[in-house]
Formats: structure tokens, sequence, C-alpha cells
């Protein structure tokens, strides 16, 4: 056998190796469908730990809390880098699903005639009501609640 053939007899395995363990390297990881998950139900504990936190307007953490806020530190937090920061921006970027799909860790978007005003975080549903995680309003603190009203919708940042 000429050197050249051996070099190419001898190579060719090592390169296919090398191309297998790049792409590896760089492709998704098996994983990868269930870290957002993962990440959400992340999200969820790191807002359950700010139970008993104040309300702030416009505050965003780690100590004070407007809804959009909490909402944006929480998930930010759980790694989603792409958390709008206000109330309106988070229902116009998540993907919108049925209130009887709910999860804990989605959304619940609180609507009046000039749009979305309020944000929380659904927890479950409780005889047949949504329990829900939010930073309330001015005087209260970051608490589990059920809505007051039926005028909200449903997002989530899980894929389907």
């Amino acid at each position: 056998m000429s050197v050249l053939r051996r070099v190419r007899v001898l190579a060719l395995p090592a390169l296919v190796a090398g191309l297998l363990t790049l792409s590896l390297a760089t492709a998704p990881s098996a994983d990868a469908a269930q870290r957002r998950p993962e990440k959400i139900r992340q999200a969820r504990t790191i807002a359950l730990h700010q139970i008993g936190d104040r309300y702030a307007y416009g505050a965003a953490g780690p100590n004070r809390f407007d809804c959009s806020g909490l909402v944006y530190y929480s998930y930010r937090r759980a790694g989603f880098r792409h958390v709008p920061r206000t109330s309106a921006g988070q229902a116009a970027r998540f993907r919108h699903i049925p209130k009887r799909r709910l999860r804990a860790g989605d959304f619940m978007y609180f609507r009046d005639g000039g749009g979305v005003y309020h944000v929380a975080i659904f927890l479950r549903w409780h005889r047949g009501r949504a329990l829900m995680l939010h930073a309330p309003g001015e005087g209260q603190r970051v608490r589990r609640a059920v809505p007051w009203t039926t005028r909200w919708s449903a997002g989530t940042l899980r894929k389907r």
C-alpha cells in the first residue's frame, strides 16, 4: 500500500470523528426541549421567593416590584433573555393560549378598554378558579391571590 493511500485510510476515520464531535458540540443538545419547562419552573420558584416584597411602581427587584417587574426579574433570572419590561410588552411578545391550557408559570394578562394594565404568574387551578402570584399595587406586597375580574387572557413561554 502506498504512503498516500495509508494516510487517506488512517486520516479518514479521524476526520469523520472530528466532524462528528464538532457537529455534536454545536448542535442543540438532546434535552433542549426539556430545558425550557425547567427554566419556567425555576422562574416560578424565583417569583414565589419574592412573596412579601413591597410593591413599587416601576420597580424590577430585587426587593421591590411592580407587576411586570416581578415577571421581568423572575424570568430573566431563570435565563429568558428577551422578556419585555412592561405588562403590555410581555402580552405582545408571549404566545397567547386558551385559559383552559394554563400551566404553572404561564401568564395572566388583565385588560380594560385601553389594553393590558396588569400581569400575574399563574400558579394553579383551585376550586375552578385561577390562583396567581402578583405584585398587586401601591401599599401592598407580592402575594398569591385569585383574580378580581374575568377580563384577563392567558399567555405562555412554552413552545407548545
